[in-house]
């Protein structure tokens, strides 16, 4: 059995959402965690939680959003997680400098709030970094008593090493299929012990279907690779990863 421990599921993005489940299980994919990252989608992600058995969630709000997010969503937010125990993290959060650092500092500020209310509610935390690893590493290395998942990780194997001392797994998805990806070298220093699966479906569909939507039907694509890079059986990623993720998220 897999749990695909990221993944974005819309209406927008797909027609057929009991398809979509049912797929999932015809391929051993038995919980997948959903990430509502914007005020809206963490509104339907909420209700599909509520009725999909398979289906949990981290809800918090991405760097992309800063320019939209006050302190009443905040408290929103918290009452959001308190009210629902499906919800098992809180993310995605984190920073994104790939388009410029004008909001930098905004960014930096909201990550700090989310990872406040993250401790308080004793819940791990979901990263996004991209082009931004070390202010990210320098605000987590402030909150020592959080711990998480590195969301689809295509940092050095030093960085992930790093990250690994903290307490965090490193999340592995589509893009170590890719040919032209280095994302080898870090399974191969780091384990499959420190890692969890994941899709971040709709985007980034491994080998062989790349460029085609993603789901979370295709992890196996993502566990037959690692295998492969370890030299493991697919069964055997496939156990200690969901272990690691039902550890990390406190699933039941």
């Amino acid at each position: 059995m897999y749990i695909d421990t990221h993944c974005h599921l819309s209406k927008e993005d797909y027609n057929d959402i009991d398809l979509v489940i049912k797929e999932n299980k015809e391929n051993k994919v038995n919980r997948i965690i959903v990430s509502g990252c914007t005020k809206e989608n963490i509104i339907e992600a909420l209700e599909l939680a509520n009725k999909y058995e398979d289906i949990y969630l981290t809800i918090g709000y991405h760097p992309s959003e800063v320019n939209e997010i006050t302190d009443h969503d905040l408290e929103l937010l918290e009452e959001q997680i308190k009210a629902n125990s499906k919800v098992v993290g809180l993310g995605e959060i984190g920073l994104d400098y790939h388009y410029g650092k004008e909001d930098m500092e905004l960014q930096k500020e909201l990550f700090r709030k989310q990872m406040n209310l993250a401790e308080k509610l004793h819940l791990p935390v979901v990263i996004h970094s991209r082009d931004a690893t070390e202010d990210t590493i320098n605000i987590l290395k402030e909150f020592p008593n959080v711990i998480g998942d590195i969301h689809c990780f295509s940092g050095s194997v030093e960085t992930a090493k790093i990250y690994i001392s903290m307490g965090y797994k490193i999340g592995i998805g589509g893009v170590v299929t890719f040919k032209n990806s280095n994302l080898y070298k870090v399974v191969e220093e780091i384990g499959v012990e420190n890692i969890i699966l994941e899709t971040d479906a709709p985007y980034l569909a491994p080998v062989p279907v790349r460029g085609k939507q993603n789901s979370s039907k295709y992890i196996p694509y993502i566990a037959e690779k690692v295998a492969e890079i370890l030299n493991i059986s697919k069964e055997k990623v496939a156990e200690i990863t969901t272990n690691n993720a039902v550890s990390l998220f406190d699933l039941k």
